[in-house]
């Protein structure tokens, strides 16, 4: 019932996802893409290129820094309650800023005499393109006697960058997410064997939904089909919230293109990056786009378990909560050369969600603080196809209504008030589509 309340209230309040192609429909050439929006309420910070004087993070609260090539420290101090501290870092170059493939970002989580914890390191590299990556670090309160402790520990943040490419400093954004503790008789080892390989992917009518600049404004999907459309160069966001005990199969298609020429083609027209809940990178693939169909179909993940962050296999790691995860997917900027940038290309993608959701860990505490686990409202944002604001937007507005309600007024002025609401969001709706 609360999912159905919600997802009525949404759609009643206008919460509901763009449509693709909105922005073009006048005929008038788009302007620039739109850029990354960045975390509300993000703290500024400056991290130092060394321990002495680092600045603190703490869990809960998201940063935002610039990141040039080299290191950035910063100061973390954790209680010893078996918890998990994760930080992740989002770096976002300029558009046409130039990149290689050994560029990229590392996060890793130290103690005091400079040891890295164990399995804390994550790193993601670019492909051919600048578009916006994240790599995680994390702290595991209960399996390493050096991390365990309470005190002091450091996250460090490296950006590499080869000879040659962009050494600008780049927007960079720090999320700091705590996972509780769990009670004894938790387990320890990672799991043996679980179902993996390509996955079944549907073929239902596509539904339309404009995906987000970023990892703040993600468009939820659920499993089915979803279409949007996309400009070269432009990065789309996306989320599905996954609980316990299920797997994700996903697959993206671009659709022929207009031509400006006979031929062109782009090594890495296509590329797609998957994002666990603390968006740290699970896997990511990309393939040439000659202006004709390409597609790419990743691995299904193993089903989400807790034992997974102790398994072998990092595409395996990561998948270790329940939670929002997040897709990313990116038209190479090169495929402007031979095509038509007022035309844009068609996207598809096809989401698969199997599994029945199993019973969650036996946590000391609610992980839902930290940003973890699937609740009713989750899985109503995924069948609304709300952003994060949008979904934070109609529970506001889903409360206020209550309280109008609560105070006596009619059903028909709470209607008005809901259809007020709603004119002036589709007026807001009606300009160019998200990012």
């Amino acid at each position: 019932m609360v999912r159905g309340r919600t997802a009525a209230w949404a759609a009643a309040l206008g919460l509901v996802a763009g449509v693709p192609g909105a922005a073009y429909a006048d005929g008038v050439a788009p302007g620039p893409l739109p850029a990354y929006r960045a975390a509300d309420g993000a703290k500024a910070i400056e991290g130092r290129p060394s321990t002495a004087d680092a600045p603190l993070i703490e869990a809960g609260n998201v940063y935002r820094d610039a990141l040039g090539p080299g290191e950035r420290v910063y100061r973390l101090v954790l209680d010893k309650d078996d918890s998990d501290v994760y930080v992740s870092a989002v770096v976002r170059p300029e558009a046409g800023a130039k990149v290689s493939g050994g560029d990229g970002i590392h996060v890793e989580v130290m103690t005091t005499a400079g040891r890295s914890c164990p399995r804390s390191g994550g790193r993601a590299n670019f492909g051919y393109d600048p578009y916006p990556i994240s790599a995680a670090g994390v702290r595991r309160g209960a399996e390493d006697e050096d991390c365990a402790p309470a005190g002091v520990y450091y996250a460090k943040v490296t950006r590499t960058s080869a000879k040659g490419y962009d050494q600008n400093p780049w927007p960079l954004e720090i999320k700091v997410q705590r996972e509780p503790g769990r009670g004894p008789g938790g387990p320890t080892a990672a799991p043996g064997t679980w179902p993996s390989g390509a996955p079944v992917l549907p073929g239902t009518e596509a539904v339309p939904r404009s995906g987000g600049t970023g990892f703040n404004d993600a468009r939820a999907l659920g499993a089915g089909v979803w279409r949007d459309e996309m400009r070269p160069g432009q990065t789309r966001f996306y989320r599905v919230p996954l609980d316990w005990g299920q797997q994700l199969g996903l697959g993206a298609e671009l659709a022929a293109a207009k031509m400006t020429k006979t031929y062109g083609s782009a090594s890495g027209g296509l590329t797609v990056s998957l994002y666990s809940p603390y968006r740290g990178l699970i896997s990511d693939k990309d393939t040439s786009y000659d202006g004709k169909q390409a597609g790419i179909t990743l691995e299904k993940t193993p089903p989400v378990a807790y034992e997974n962050r102790f398994a072998s296999d990092p595409k395996a790691q990561p998948v270790s909560l329940a939670g929002w995860y997040y897709i990313a997917v990116t038209m190479g900027a090169k495929v402007a050369d031979f095509t038509e940038d007022a035309a844009p290309v068609p996207l598809t993608l096809r989401l698969d969600v199997a599994g029945t959701p199993a019973k969650a860990p036996a946590y000391k505490e609610s992980p839902a603080s930290g940003g973890f686990g699937v609740g009713d409202e989750d899985r109503a944002a995924a069948e609304a196809g709300l952003t994060a604001p949008e979904a934070a937007e109609a529970a506001e507005r889903h409360s206020a209504m209550r309280i109008v309600a609560g105070a006596g007024f009619g059903t028909g002025t709470v209607l008005l008030l809901v259809l007020g609401g709603w004119t002036l969001l589709g007026r807001r709706g009606r300009g160019p589509t998200a990012g």
